[in-house]
């Protein structure tokens, strides 16, 4: 495998000062960059764009681990799309961890890893991290910025908006291209899952209810997706491993309808460019009002209202997610057995039909 490459973080010629002073306020590239070190011989990465905060240069870093076969099946791992939500690079991070400490004496997961790939993108929106604020620094919401539109009405403001960036949920001009960010991100999923017959992908955020949910297309529509039965197996399975789990698995739709999703965008790309492809885009959406609940003053901080800032249930909450993370590399390897079957698919697809769409709009 590749070795690192660390790319410089703040120009020109950034002094100790300069450096400390940015892992000070960002300290999550601070993590990344120990991290790749501690995956030197091991991680591939690249830098695949920059932003420009002055006075620094962030990279948009991509790591990757595994099977070098442009065939086998892929698990990627997201997170930092919106800067107030730190907790999401901060689970990324704590699981690209756990699998590089464990590298070095499980030999179980070297095997494993010999059959997968897998790639993270911790840090997608390092400037709006930096500037403690949802959007990138053009005050774009990157999740809002695809270029397609809902096909049925969305919330005011929440569903996305062209009114202007100094407004939550701000998509961007209209006819205008993705911004750096957003590009570079649907840049690694396009080039990643080209080829190969199976891809999951896992983008973690915080902010909604009180419920850790699954989410999985579509934003823009309640109508059902083609994987919505693959999506079901997988969450059956994750059930009888895992039977005392709190997650709901349901489509996005069912709370809310968006403008510009990064992943319906790629979803439906991929279903037009490998229509045979298992494609498979989830959402973790940490639901972040039992911590406001537990702490009402953490309303009081720009940043409480997204992330737990109890140590303990910081502490917590990075426990809580490593399952399922864990579980989704190991279901990538084992698709010959999870996926094989054309009546099982087809009473799936009927169960979760019953279970997401019964009343005909879901």
């Amino acid at each position: 495998m590749a070795s690192a490459r660390v790319a410089n973080y703040a120009v020109p010629s950034p002094s100790h000062a300069a450096v400390n002073k940015l892992y000070d306020l960002l300290p999550e590239l601070a993590q990344l960059e120990r991290l790749i070190k501690a995956g030197q011989g091991r991680l591939d990465v690249r830098t695949v764009a920059q932003v420009h905060v002055a006075p620094y240069c962030l990279p948009l870093l991509v790591l990757g681990l595994g099977s070098a076969d442009p065939e086998a099946p892929l698990v990627g791992f997201f997170g930092g799309v919106h800067g107030l939500e730190r907790v999401g690079t901060q689970v990324v991070l704590t699981f690209l961890h756990n699998i590089l400490n464990r590298l070095r004496w499980d030999h179980m997961l070297e095997q494993q890893l010999q059959h997968v790939r897998l790639v993270f993108m911790p840090l997608v929106n390092p400037g709006g991290m930096l500037q403690r604020r949802r959007a990138n620094p053009a005050g774009i919401d990157l999740m809002r910025n695809a270029p397609l539109d809902a096909v049925e009405d969305v919330p005011f403001l929440l569903g996305g908006h062209r009114i202007g960036n100094w407004l939550p949920w701000y998509r961007g001009e209209a006819g205008h291209a993705m911004q750096l960010e957003a590009e570079a991100l649907c840049h690694v999923v396009e080039e990643e899952i080209a080829g190969r017959q199976q891809a999951i992908m896992l983008d973690c955020h915080s902010g909604f209810g009180m419920r850790d949910r699954i989410w999985f297309p579509l934003a823009g529509s309640r109508v059902p997706i083609d994987s919505v039965g693959e999506i079901y197996t997988l969450k059956m399975l994750f059930d009888q491993a895992y039977p005392h789990h709190r997650y709901v698995f349901e489509p996005q739709s069912h709370q809310y309808l968006t403008h510009g999703d990064l992943w319906d965008h790629l979803y439906l790309r991929a279903r037009k460019v490998q229509p045979d492809q298992l494609f498979l885009p989830l959402t973790l959406e940490m639901g972040s009002w039992t911590w406001v609940r537990k702490n009402p003053r953490q309303l009081l901080s720009r940043l409480g209202a997204f992330n737990p800032l109890a140590p303990h249930r910081q502490q917590r909450v990075m426990r809580t997610h490593l399952a399922f993370m864990e579980f989704l590399t190991r279901v990538a390897c084992s698709g010959d057995r999870w996926l094989a079957g054309d009546q099982r698919d087809l009473k799936h697809r009927r169960d979760a039909m019953n279970l997401w769409y019964r009343d005909g709009t879901r």
